[in-house]
Formats: C-alpha cells, structure tokens, sequence
C-alpha cells in the first residue's frame, strides 16, 4: 500500500462517518469517550539513528515513513488500553568487524540495503483531559522484527503437482532477522471531531535491546480513527 491509497483511505473514513457521527453528537460533552471502542490507521515517520556495538561493528538507519493500525477500548475519559501494528522500510548501511580484527584478510564488511520494521505495541495511554482536546502519555511493551531482507543461504525450493495448473514450485528465501522484546515512551495530543471521528498526534521512543548492544528508534505518528 502507497501513501496516497493510505491518505485516500483516510478522507472516505472522514466522508463516511459524516452521518454517523450525527448520533454521537449529543454524547460530545458528557463522557463521549466513556466504555468506548476505537480503531484508526495510522502515517509514521521514524526518524535516522546510528549505534556502535559490540567490537566496533555499526549500523546506521534512515529516516523514513511507514503505515499501520491501531485497535483499542477506552476504559475511562482518561484511561485507554490499545494495540498498535507499524511497519516502516528503511534503508541501512551496516559495518561488520570479523571475530579477529587483527587478522590482515579480514576486513570488515559494509552492506547497504532495505530493512523490514514490524513492530506490535500493547500500550496504555492516558489523557490528562476529559474534553474533546487533550493532551496524553503513554507507555507500552511489545515486540519487533527486523528483517536485513539479506539471504541467508541458497533458497529452498518446494515443487508438486496440482491437478489444474500442472507443475508448481515455489522458493522460500530465508533471511538474517531478529525479534526482540521492546518497549516505548510517547506524549501526544488528541482531538475529538465529534462523537465518531478522532485524530491523534504524538512522539514516541521504542527501546530495543539486541543481542550485542541495543538501539533505539523515535517515530513521529499521526493517526485519524473511528469511536463507537
């Protein structure tokens, strides 16, 4: 999905909620967001980090912008507990020193390519508001993929009949990737359009620890929803 399907999707979510949101108005000022459920799809630009690790190899991130969603209920006027998927692609440049640096044949390796970011976050936000504008924080725990998109060996090929297209195969390329369990710091500010339709702006930090160091990556995340 590109970014103008993304924004389009967007607009038809405001268009379509028009009429709907007629029924919510008069819940606007009384606990609108009270025992009520919300979705949204969200723009995120993750911004560029380099680390050092261990034995002096390094990686440096791109910035880039990905997509995602988001599901939550909110508890009270305050109080949201939600669930958040990401993903952003950016490019990389990554140094890695041999186990013996001493060795003159062995030089370190640059590779410079596009990772995968799948990122899943449980995180409990609270608005210091009841009002349709309001500041927020939040806090979370999850987990993350990084996939180098980088093979690790020759791909494994499956082939098998099929009674209607004949002789198939299929390749299934396996990559250097890591999951690891992360988890994040953010503030915000959120605005209620009416009784149905939300936006949300905010900064969020997500700490990584990896085998050999740690990394942390900052995302810049606005998000447009729907509340029933």
């Amino acid at each position: 999905m590109n970014f103008k399907r993304l924004i389009i999707l967007l607009v038809l979510l405001t268009l379509s909620t028009s009429v709907h949101a007629q029924r919510f108005n008069k819940k606007i000022h009384d606990n609108h967001r009270d025992r009520t459920w919300e979705a949204a799809l969200l723009l995120q630009s993750q911004t560029s980090a380099s680390e050092e690790f261990e034995g002096g190899s390094t990686l440096d991130i791109d910035s880039s912008t990905g997509f995602g969603f988001a599901f939550g209920w909110n508890w009270t006027e305050k109080v949201n507990l939600s669930w958040r998927f990401s993903l952003n692609k950016p490019g990389y440049t990554a140094s890695i020193v041999p186990n013996d640096p001493e060795d003159p044949e062995k030089v370190p390796q640059v590779v410079s390519y596009k990772m995968s970011n799948y990122s899943n976050q449980f995180n409990f936000t609270y608005n210091f508001l009841k009002g349709r504008f309001t500041p927020f924080v939040q806090a979370g725990v999850g987990w993350i993929k990084l996939d180098s998109n980088i093979p690790e060996g020759p791909p494994d090929i499956n082939c098998w009949w099929d009674p209607w297209w004949g002789y198939i195969c299929f390749d299934d390329w396996k990559t250097y990737k890591t999951s690891q369990l992360t988890y994040n710091l953010g503030l915000g500010l959120r605005w209620d359009i009416n009784g149905a339709l939300f936006m949300r702006g905010s900064y969020n930090r997500e700490f990584i620890k990896l085998d050999s160091g740690s990394t942390n990556l900052d995302t810049l995340t606005l998000e447009g929803g729907l509340m029933w």
